[in-house]
């Protein structure tokens, strides 16, 4: 059985014109997501690779059952645009 204290961080990643972008996340044994950080690489920005990453991000929550705790402001933007993500969010 999992420690229930144990915290797993990871990131979605996407590589384009050899260049990284990333949201780094955690999970735990209580099935929660927290959402730290999104980070785009200079080049790449302005071309939804953002939307991508907090897309996949919550699509992964919703594909096993997580709810989500969002820190990353870029995260919390895509919340106020597109509400079918609110009811996978922590309440406050």
């Amino acid at each position: 059985m999992p420690n229930p204290t144990q915290v797993t961080r990871s990131r979605f990643e996407i590589e384009q014109d050899g260049q990284t972008s990333y949201l780094e996340f955690e999970t735990d044994a209580q099935g929660w997501m927290t959402l730290w950080h999104t980070e785009v690489a200079e080049s790449q920005r302005g071309k939804g690779i953002a939307l991508e990453l907090v897309t996949t991000a919550f699509q992964y929550a919703r594909d096993h059952s997580l709810e989500v705790d969002v820190i990353c402001p870029v995260a919390l933007h895509v919340l106020e645009t597109h509400p079918e993500f609110q009811s996978l969010v922590r309440p406050k």
